[in-house]
């Protein structure tokens, strides 16, 4: 049988007729006039080649073939139901359904401790399943093949075309590291000695050109870059053991456990702070556990939701 020809309407109105023996009955079941429900009882008779119900003194009675398709199609139309009532409720308690997340190694580190006490209190017989990423636009082609249901990264710069949504989650501001025993650290960190030492540059996508040297373009300066790589939380404890500058987030020098042996300074140039959001498929917005996972994401901090 094509199945493209049926129609799921048709279906639940022999179920009503299967349980109420009788049109007019079986209409107000399922919110149906009686013309409705007869005009339904004739479109089940031409697609099934079958009488399926007969009168008799006590009301309708089905045929053998009625009787035969009584409790598979049942156990379908009740299978569907409780696969569309699913995607309208969650139970965050008693689930256990599995959320992938694919994010960069900084978000890893700020907000997996928090995302994981949440999901233990709220919700503690969900699955994470952490994959992680690197450069900020790999995060569209991982959404787009559905590898991940959210992502955390810097907003991605290649065009998104409405499909990929973002929330800003959380912010992070620069500062300037070197060691306590670095021979300037005993004066100020004025734009002049700042330009005149050897600087370490953290670019996770392998640039040789940060925000830092941005913002010296702009001024026509720059500074001698002596080293570059691209881990970030490497690059504190070479700071420490070094003649290096470097101007990292500041979380990342937080975290690291070379940070009491660090000078913690101001950059001498204006920065902008870093913003981190989280991302999402538009196929995937509407969906109600997806939408607790990232209102579960979003409660760790106070932002407001933006359309990216």
């Amino acid at each position: 049988m094509d199945l493209h020809g049926i129609d799921l309407n048709l279906l639940v109105a022999f179920d009503a007729l299967m349980a109420e023996r009788s049109v007019t009955r079986a209409g107000k079941r399922i919110g149906r006039t009686q013309p409705a429900m007869s005009a339904a009882l004739a479109r089940l008779r031409a697609l099934f080649e079958d009488e399926l119900f007969v009168r008799s003194p006590s009301g309708l009675q089905p045929t053998q073939r009625a009787s035969d398709l009584a409790e598979p199609l049942g156990r379908a139309l009740a299978e569907i139901s409780r696969t569309l009532e699913f995607t309208q409720r969650f139970n965050p308690a008693t689930s256990s359904q599995a959320f992938t997340l694919a994010l960069s190694d900084h978000p890893a580190l700020v907000l997996l401790p928090r995302l994981t006490e949440a999901l233990r209190q709220r919700a503690p017989n969900v699955t994470l399943r952490i994959n992680a990423f690197t450069h900020r636009d790999d995060a569209v082609a991982i959404l787009d093949a559905g590898d991940a249901d959210l992502t955390i990264s810097v907003p991605p710069r290649q065009p998104v075309g409405g499909r990929i949504l973002s929330q800003p989650l959380f912010e992070e501001r620069f500062v300037c590291i070197m060691r306590r025993s670095h021979p300037a650290a005993s004066g100020a960190l004025d734009l002049p000695t700042f330009l005149s030492l050897s600087h370490l540059l953290v670019s996770p996508e392998g640039e040789r050109f940060g925000q830092v040297d941005a913002a010296l373009a702009a001024m026509g300066l720059r500074r001698r870059i002596a080293l570059s790589l691209p881990q970030m939380y490497a690059a504190p404890p070479l700071v420490a053991r070094s003649d290096l500058i470097a101007t990292l987030m500041e979380g990342a020098v937080g975290a690291s456990a070379a940070r009491d042996d660090l000078l913690i300074l101001p950059p001498p140039v204006a920065l902008g702070t870093v913003s981190f959001a989280m991302s999402w498929h538009r196929r995937n917005d509407a969906h109600p556990v997806q939408r607790w996972f990232r209102e579960t994401l979003s409660s760790l901090y106070a932002t407001q939701p933006v359309q990216g």
